[in-house]
This record gives C-alpha cells, structure tokens and sequence, in this order.
C-alpha cells in the first residue's frame, strides 16, 4: 500500500489523474462515510485522556489540544472538553487574542513542545484505543493493501517539525498505517533529516528546485549544537563527497558568528550540529 496526502480542496478529478489506479479517501470530519470521519481528530469518540490533567478526558482530540490553549485573556476552557458537535470547537487568536501556550499540568508548553507532549501523544491514543478506529484501520490495510491510497484532509503539513502552520492529521494517520508514528522527538528528528540529506544528493543533480529547497531547510535546521556530528560521519552520509560538509561546515560557521559555543570539548574535526 502506497499512501498520500493530498488536499481536500483540490479537485478529485486532478487527484486521479495525479495517481492512476488510486483510491481516494477523504479522512476529514465531514467525510460521507463514518468510518473514516471517525478517524479525524474531531470525532468525539469520548473518553481521550487529556495529557497533564490526570483522570480527566475529553471527547474528541480537537477538543484536548483547543480546551488546553492559553491565551492573554483566557485559560484552559473545561467546556470545549465536553464540545461533541464537531463544531465551534477551535478557539483562535482572532477571538481570544494572543496565545501563550497550552497548559500541561502546572506548565504552559510552546507551540512545538504541545505538539509533541500533547497532539501527537493524543491522536495516537485515538488510533490505538478506539475499537472502532482500529476496525477501519486494519480494513483499509486488507482492501487496500496492493492500492494507492489518497488521505484528503484539509491541512496538508506533512513536517511534524514544521511548527509555523497546523499539521496534517492524514500524514499522522499514514505514518502509523506505514509503522512510522513519530513518539520520540530527538529520534525522529534524527532520522528525518538524515534522510533529507540523502534526498538533496539524490535529487541535485536532477532538481535544481528541489535542491534549492533542501538547502534553505538545512539553513533553518542547524541549531543550537545538542547534537554533535562528525567530519568523518559527514562524509559517510554524503557518500563521502566533501561538498555537503563543506556547505554545513559554513552553515555553522556563519552561525557560530552570531553565538559563541562555550564547549571547550570539541574538537577540529566535531561540529555541533542540531537537527531541530
């Protein structure tokens, strides 16, 4: 089985052109069919645990990461927990005004921290715990199991790590049909963007565009130094071509010029690189 998100906006006949011989599945709340509507977060299947709130639940998934924002002017909203309409349940900055987080226990999480201590976490439980969702998970596999499958959703983030827009539900979905559900942040972090630099050797001689585009990710990627990455493990990574680590060793470079390192331990042939 082949699985892509694609969005729900587009029109179906594009879709189907885009994939020949595909399935097309919309995964969305306002799905025609329940089985697959009961696999969007906003389904209230009751019963969700709400992270950091012990022996408390909520309908739905929506409604534990939108009850859990805090805002300027308003905190954590008990009766978005009981919302089971599908409806109204996302409370926004237009009408609550400037978030500062979402509560977690006596904590107030950042945006990247709630997605992965409490999003992720929370559709995972729906995905595992819910009888009904399983049901429909492992039918799709049997039916559709030599098939191209198309998730429609509405957002179609599909960068667990991208924290600038909302992510898509229907890439989660894929990634646990695939055994690929994110759960450890640093690992998958990890892994992601070592596979991204084997993606930008593979297609850089082919894809200007691609290229381009995986260069400004490594830009935004290389952080803080929590990971530390050898010369010599550059090497292998690009099938020992110099030309990747030559670009990180000047990505750093012009970083290190902003912020000085105080690791006193490293060595000319470590750099502190964070895959973040």
């Amino acid at each position: 089985m082949e699985i892509y998100v694609e969005s729900k906006k587009n029109s179906r006949e594009k879709i189907a052109a885009k994939y020949h011989n595909s399935e097309i599945l919309d995964v969305t709340s306002n799905s025609e069919y329940r089985g697959l509507r009961e696999l969007s977060p906003f389904f209230p299947h009751g019963n969700i645990p709400i992270p950091g709130m012990k022996e408390m639940t909520a309908t739905c998934v929506e409604a534990v990461w939108q009850g859990l924002k805090v805002f300027d002017g308003q905190g954590v909203d008990y009766k978005t927990f009981e919302n089971d309409t599908m409806e109204n349940i996302k409370r926004t900055v237009r009408k609550y005004g400037k978030p500062r987080g979402h509560r977690y226990g006596n904590s107030l999480l950042n945006y990247e921290d709630a997605r992965w201590e409490i999003y992720l976490p929370t559709y995972l439980y729906m995905l595992e715990n819910v009888k009904s969702v399983r049901n429909t998970i492992e039918q799709m596999k049997l039916k559709f199991k030599d098939k191209i499958i198309i998730f429609l959703d509405y957002n179609t983030n599909c960068d667990i790590c991208d924290y600038s827009k909302p992510l898509s539900h229907a890439y989660l979905l894929k990634l646990y049909i695939e055994g690929n559900y994110p759960k450890n942040r640093q690992e998958y972090k990890n892994k992601f963007y070592l596979n991204l630099i084997k993606s930008i050797e593979c297609h850089e001689k082919y894809n200007k565009l691609r290229h381009a585009e995986c260069i400004e990710a490594l830009h935004k990627l290389i952080g803080d130094g929590n990971i530390v990455v050898t010369k010599n493990s550059l090497k292998k990574l690009s099938g020992k071509r110099s030309g990747w680590k030559s670009i990180i060793e000047d990505i750093y470079s012009n970083k290190s010029n902003k912020r000085q390192t105080n690791d006193a331990s490293l060595t000319q042939n470590e750099l502190p690189i964070e895959w973040s």
